[in-house]
């Protein structure tokens, strides 16, 4: 999924497109002000890509003890730039 469409499904539909990834539909839920949703996507789910994504909800959330637990199952490291930077970040690595 490219940038320019996920941008505009932010302004125009009410759910993510079907076609994104689970990291990019729970990161969508996120700038659709929907934390939780986001997060019973991804609680329960395998991989170090959406270990990051749940570090980063834990971070933005306030929570910094379960973020560390979870940026260490990403393999990465908390990062020294704001949650809009970092999201940021992952909206680049994650889409086309």
């Amino acid at each position: 999924m490219q940038r320019s469409a996920f941008d505009q499904s932010l302004k125009e539909h009410a759910t993510p497109p079907p076609e994104a990834s689970l990291a990019v539909t729970a990161l969508w839920w996120v700038c659709n002000s929907n934390w939780q949703k986001a997060h019973d996507l991804i609680d329960k789910e395998p991989g170090v890509d959406i270990a990051w994504v749940h570090a980063f909800m834990h971070r933005m959330d306030g929570d910094q003890a379960n973020a560390k637990y979870w940026y260490a199952r990403s393999g990465r490291q908390a990062p020294g730039t704001t949650i809009g930077k970092e999201l940021e970040a992952m909206l680049t690595y994650f889409l086309d």
